[in-house]
Formats: structure tokens, sequence, C-alpha cells
């Protein structure tokens, strides 16, 4: 087996979206859309990674920041590809990234019943930020309604 680990491509989308809905503890929205992702990739060029196995995506990692934080989203590795670093060198690659961006410091998001991927975070020295509380406003419409 040879992998490759390189920046993640437009072109990688349908391949990294079928891994995403396949894996359990990842939850997608509209913003996973082809165009959003796309969006995604052209603001923080350079700084999402995919792991290659024969030309098959088979780990992927979104990251991105605003200018002050970085944010990780979607490291998703294929479970027969697990416990082999993949997740780790994805992670390592994007904080290289970020630092080179001169950003200090990364948030993600973990939901409170994946219980391998708090774990995973824990290994790679993600401090759990117990005392704060995520909320969320939706964009309205341009005729002012909010879709759920």
């Amino acid at each position: 087996m040879s992998l490759e680990i390189r920046t993640f491509r437009i072109e990688d989308y349908e391949q990294a979206f079928r891994l995403w809905s396949s894996t359990e503890g990842v939850a997608l929205s509209d913003a996973d859309s082809r165009d959003g992702i796309e969006r995604f990739l052209v603001r923080n060029p350079e700084l999402s990674f995919v792991a290659l196995d024969a030309g098959s995506v088979v780990a992927t990692l979104l990251c991105g920041h605003d200018g002050r934080r970085g944010w990780i989203h979607h490291l998703v590795v294929a479970r027969a590809y697990r416990e082999r670093g993949l997740a780790r060198a994805l992670v390592q690659r994007a904080l290289a990234s970020l630092r080179d961006a001169h950003i200090d410091k990364c948030h993600l998001l973990v939901f409170r019943d994946n219980d391998p991927g708090q774990a995973f975070w824990r290994r790679v020295g993600a401090q759990e930020r117990v005392e704060l509380k995520m909320f969320s406003l939706r964009v309205p419409n341009d005729d002012g309604t909010i879709e759920r």
C-alpha cells in the first residue's frame, strides 16, 4: 500500500462526500454541498488535505481560518485505514499550514456521543473546552425567512 497525502482539491469532492456519508459520527449539512466545499477550499487554499491509496480517497481533513483562529472539520479516516497514523499525519499537516498562516490556535467540534473521536483528539493534545457553550444562528433568506 502506497499512501499519498496531498492538498484537498475540488475534484476529490465526490469520493470525500461518500466517505463522510458512510462514517459514523459525521454530520453533513447544506454547507457540505459541492459548492459549499469549493467556496471553503477557495477561501482557505492549501489548508485542507486528503490521503489517497492508489488514487482513492481514504482520509480527509478540512481546515480553514478567519485570520485569528483555525477550524478543523471532517477529519475522517476510512475504517480499513485506521490505527496507522493517518489522522495524526493529517492534523500535523493542517497545524503546520495554520502556523505558516500565523494562526496560533485551532478549534474543532466533536459530537458529545462520539467517544472514539474525543479519545483521538485527547491523544493528539487537544483540550476540551468545558467552559464554553456553542450557539448557532441561521442566516435568513433574502425574504427574511429562515429554513430549518
